[in-house]
């Protein structure tokens, strides 16, 4: 794997690892649903041009405002290359008393959010509520166990 690999994130399969066909590796993508996760893998609609497409939505209020978030991996499936192309978007919108920003974000980056709360023992402690590293890191990983590549991209699929 060369440098610039590297940098974007691309990452392979383990060598001895045969590539399952292209149904087993959206079965396996879906199969990343379940009762306990707080994001959505579904197959994509035509306008968004991918073939799977996986959601999170969080809304909760900091600092007396409310704030949205999500995040949307749009995955396309590539069987020739046995590779899964990746295009990650993030957006954020934020509405307080006064005022209203909106914030979009496109790339393989990630972002890590905490709040605040009471434990216990009365004592505040800090709680993780939103690490966009989960979802991709789930994805990536069943992507990488079914012998294929994960490639993210920037711009388009």
């Amino acid at each position: 794997m060369g440098l610039f690999e590297r940098l974007t994130g691309t990452r392979y399969p383990a060598g001895d690892v045969a590539p399952l066909a292209v149904a087993e590796v959206q079965n396996a993508l879906l199969s990343v649903n379940g009762p306990g996760v707080p994001y959505r893998v579904r197959p994509a609609g035509p306008p968004e041009k991918a073939d799977l497409v996986a959601d999170w939505r969080m809304s909760h209020r900091s600092f007396g405002e409310q704030v949205d978030q999500r995040l949307t991996i749009r995955m396309r499936l590539d069987p020739e290359r046995h590779e899964v192309r990746v295009l990650q978007e993030q957006r954020t919108s934020t509405k307080g008393s006064s005022s209203t920003s909106r914030e979009y974000g496109r790339g393989g980056g990630f972002s890590v959010e905490w709040t605040y709360e009471r434990g216990p023992d009365g004592r505040r402690r800090r709680v993780k509520t939103w690490d966009t590293r989960e979802l991709s890191n789930v994805l990536r990983q069943s992507v990488l166990d079914a012998g294929w590549s994960w490639r993210p991209r920037r711009f388009r699929l």
